[in-house]
């Protein structure tokens, strides 16, 4: 997949230690935004900011060999700051438990930090894969990106 506009480097902004992703959930076009620090994008995720949260779009192929290159990008996202992650899993072709462990434990941690991670998914098999799992409640999915910030946890 070739790097996407909206696509950075990791690492420090000049002269800072700012880690990837939203310190906090920002509008577009505010300072905050303005300091959104993506992951480096990869093959299987690459992420970019919405109105108030981080969109991962995930894409191809998430299996026992592709998981670890979506756990480094949702990792990076939900490592400090209050994450509020949408996962993006319409142009996945397969997804199996692999792909479900990386999302539980990034839901984990963004949860730890005081945020969320929603999934946006039109796909059925992915539905039956969470049914069959018992994480549809966990992951209740969204048919389209949200206009707002997802809902805090407990809300």
């Amino acid at each position: 997949m070739p790097p996407q506009p909206h696509d950075h480097a990791a690492g420090p902004a000049e002269g800072g230690t700012e880690q990837p992703g939203l310190a906090d959930a920002a509008e577009p076009g505010s300072e905050s935004a303005a300091r959104f620090r993506p992951p480096p994008a990869n093959p299987y995720a690459h992420s970019y900011p919405g109105p108030g949260f981080t969109v991962v779009e995930v894409l191809g192929e998430i299996d026992m060999a592709t998981a670890g290159a979506l756990g480094e990008h949702l990792d990076a996202l939900t490592l400090d700051g209050v994450p509020q992650v949408v996962v993006d899993l319409r142009a996945v072709e397969f997804f199996d438990c692999s792909g479900l462990r990386v999302l539980c434990r990034a839901e984990r941690r963004a949860r730890e930090h005081g945020g969320s991670l929603r999934l946006v998914s039109d796909q059925a098999r992915i539905h039956r894969l969470l049914r069959a799992c018992g994480l549809l409640g966990r992951f209740p999915p969204l048919a389209e990106l949200p206009a707002a910030p997802p809902p805090a946890p407990g809300d």
